[in-house]
C-alpha cells in the first residue's frame, strides 16, 4: 500500500465544518429561530471559501481536477459493475458529480433562506417551497454520498472516510489513477 497526501487542511475543515452546521441545521436547531438563520449563513461562507479554494486550492482541491463528467461517471458505474477496481487519487467521477450537486443544493437552500427573511420576500410562499425542496434534495444526496463512501471504500479496498480525516489516502499503487 501506499500513502498518498491527497486532502489539504482547508478542504477537510471545510468537510467536516459542513457536516456539523448542516446536521445541527437539520436535526438539531429550530428553523424558526435566529441560531437557523446563522448557521445557514455560515453554511454559505463555507461554501463561497470551498468555491474560492476550488479555484486557487491545492492539486486534488481545485475544480479543474474534477470536472464534471457524465462519460466519466459512466465509466465508472461500468466498472463497478463489472468489478473493476480503479482508484482515483482525488475525486471519482461520481463523487465529482456528487460535489457539484451538493454545492449547488447548499447555495439553493442558503439563497433561499435569506430570501425569506427579507420584507420583499416576507409570506411569499415560493422562496419557502423551494429552500424545503432544496434541503430534502441535500438531506437524500447526503445519504447517497455516505453509502457510496461506504461502497466503495469497501470495493476499492481505500478507506475514504480516514482519507478526509488525515488527509492521506493508502492505495494500491497498481490500482490508482489521478496521481
Amino acid at each position: 500500500m501506499e500513502r498518498i497526501k491527497v486532502w489539504d487542511p482547508v478542504v477537510r475543515i471545510f468537510h467536516w465544518s459542513l457536516v456539523i452546521l448542516f446536521a445541527a441545521n437539520a436535526l438539531v436547531v429550530d428553523d424558526d429561530s435566529k441560531l437557523h438563520v446563522w448557521i445557514g449563513y455560515g453554511v454559505l461562507a463555507l461554501v463561497a471559501l470551498r468555491l474560492l479554494w476550488g479555484v486557487v486550492g491545492s492539486r486534488h482541491a481545485r475544480f479543474a481536477d474534477f470536472p464534471p463528467s457524465l462519460g466519466g461517471a459512466r465509466r465508472q458505474v461500468i466498472e463497478i459493475a463489472t468489478g473493476r477496481r480503479h482508484a482515483e487519487v482525488g475525486h471519482s467521477p461520481l463523487g465529482a458529480l456528487m460535489i457539484y450537486n451538493l454545492l449547488l443544493a447548499l447555495i439553493v437552500i442558503g439563497l433561499s433562506g435569506h430570501l425569506m427573511t427579507t420584507d420583499r420576500f416576507w409570506g411569499v410562499e415560493w422562496p419557502e417551497e423551494l429552500h424545503e425542496f432544496a434541503v430534502a434534495w441535500a438531506e437524500i444526496s447526503v445519504l447517497l454520498h455516505v453509502a457510496a463512501v461506504v461502497v466503495e471504500s469497501r470495493r476499492l479496498g481505500v478507506n475514504l472516510p480516514r482519507a478526509m480525516v488525515t488527509g492521506y489516502k493508502e492505495m494500491r499503487p497498481e490500482e490508482k489513477s489521478g496521481v
